[in-house]
């Protein structure tokens, strides 16, 4: 059967592929389903068709799958962040669980994977400490709608597959409910100023992001404007407005950047109010959060991740640990109090000085961060590590450092994953030496399709 764009079928979706898509098929071919649910019956409609599939999105659903509830949020049907939305919270993790297991099976090639049952996030919404929204002079407006509200500026999320388009939003249930007051705020000010938003095909206006981090420990909101260029008058009453009306606001910063990048981080950066920082706690921790700092985005997830991670780690006191890209040190920092050392190398120098002024302000002394190139550093190192924790970006390990794991690993790794199917390729280059003991999933991201995932390895005499 031939399938062309704008035809439409009555399917039945069998199961969920990785990016919450429903599958179905149709003459053969797999098709993706936007919206849809497994075990839904629907009417799709084709919008996109390549050479060994297609994509639809669902038009009517004819009999609704009993894992369905209704999405919580109004823009569920266009934003496509949390895409499991319509998913039961119980079935959202069983879908990431055979995700992990699925690649595990089919890329690491292991027939009966040691996957553990997925441990819930303590929060299913308002679990984000931070999140960005994007200013763009061209919103996003549904197929058939009609006028020129296109040319409207907008405040929100970029549209699926439509990157210059922006769809308006005046929340995001991600977010804790004090975080989505201080926004409507800013986007009534950024709203009604005379200052345009920016555009990115023609790199002209002002408003760029809308940036709020969050700390748990101190329930205290940082707010970070992103603009193209400093207007210190416009900001600085911007400042005071927000200030006077939320009190749960513990600074203001404006960071500025003429880089035609969509990226909201920036050259330059104004502390408007406070200290320009935030304050947050895991365990006894204590992080010093600025504007461009990375941190763990679910802080009471991250606790739990950090936990499993020392629980696999199996540390008695006496062994030194490498952490290889330790990023901001927080997860060495963690088991600092559990080993004799923990050496950290990662690539990024803001990062590393992170991390050592994370260890200085901790009083932790039996930690040292290194910056450098982790495949020529790893095997630089002067000693051999008892313990290896790992936690790749998505791409997964680079196949130096596999090799050089090969040759003269230590007896137990333990790998941080981002990405199921970097994972399962890489405990296939490792299976030569290392045995996949147990593989721990944790939904740190309710609602959409990313789970995290700590595994333990055995070297095998």
């Amino acid at each position: 059967m031939g399938l062309r764009i704008h035809d439409t079928f009555d399917v039945f979706i069998e199961g969920m592929a990785f990016g919450g898509n429903g599958i179905a098929h149709v003459g053969g071919m797999t098709v993706f389903v936007e919206g849809g649910i497994a075990q839904d019956r629907a009417r799709i409609r084709i919008v996109q068709k390549k050479r060994r599939y297609a994509l639809a999105r669902v038009l009517e659903l004819i009999e609704p799958s009993a894992y369905r509830v209704d999405p919580p949020c109004a823009y569920a049907d266009r934003c496509g962040g949390c895409s499991l939305q319509g998913m039961r919270l119980d079935m959202q993790r069983q879908f990431k669980k055979s995700h992990v297991i699925e690649s595990l099976q089919h890329i690491g090639r292991i027939e009966e994977p040691p996957v553990l049952e997925p441990i819930a996030s303590p929060l299913a919404l308002g679990y984000r400490n931070k999140v960005e929204w994007t200013c763009s002079p061209l919103r996003w407006v549904a197929e058939g709608s009609s006028g020129d509200s296109a040319l409207q500026p907008a405040i929100g999320f970029h549209a699926p597959r439509v990157f210059s388009k922006v769809i308006d939003m005046e929340a995001c249930l991600l977010v804790p409910e004090a975080g989505n007051d201080i926004y409507r705020a800013i986007r009534s000010i950024i709203f009604s100023s005379d200052l345009p938003v920016y555009d990115q095909k023609r790199h002209e206006g002002f408003w760029r992001f809308v940036m709020l981090r969050h700390s748990v420990f101190e329930d205290r909101w940082m707010v970070n404007v992103i603009t193209s260029r400093q207007e210190n008058g416009i900001c600085t009453r911007m400042a005071g407005q927000l200030q006077e009306r939320f009190p749960a606001i513990g600074t203001i910063v404006n960071n500025v950047t003429a880089k035609k990048a969509q990226i909201a981080v920036g050259e330059a950066e104004t502390v408007l109010s406070g200290p320009g920082y935030l304050r947050e706690r895991i365990g006894e921790l204590e992080f010093r959060i600025s504007a461009n700092s990375f941190f763990q985005t679910n802080t009471r997830g991250a606790e739990i991740l950090y936990e499993t991670v020392a629980a696999f780690a199996d540390l008695q006191g006496d062994e030194t640990v490498l952490d290889l890209y330790c990023g901001t040190g927080a997860i060495a920092l963690y088991l600092a109090k559990r080993a004799k050392a923990i050496v950290g190398i990662e690539l990024a120098p803001s990062a590393v000085a992170d991390a050592a002024a994370n260890a200085r302000r901790n009083g932790i002394e039996n930690c040292t961060f290194f910056q450098g190139d982790i495949r020529k550093a790893y095997p630089a190192l002067p000693d051999r590590p008892d313990v290896i924790i790992l936690d790749p970006p998505r791409s997964g390990l680079h196949p130096d450092i596999v090799k050089h794991l090969l040759q003269d690993g230590p007896g137990r790794i333990v790998y941080v994953s981002c990405n199921p199917t970097t994972l399962a390729r890489d405990a296939a280059m490792l299976a030569g030496r290392y045995a996949l003991t147990r593989v721990q999933p944790i939904d740190m991201f309710p609602h959409t399709y990313h789970i995290e995932s700590v595994a333990a390895l055995v070297r095998m005499p």
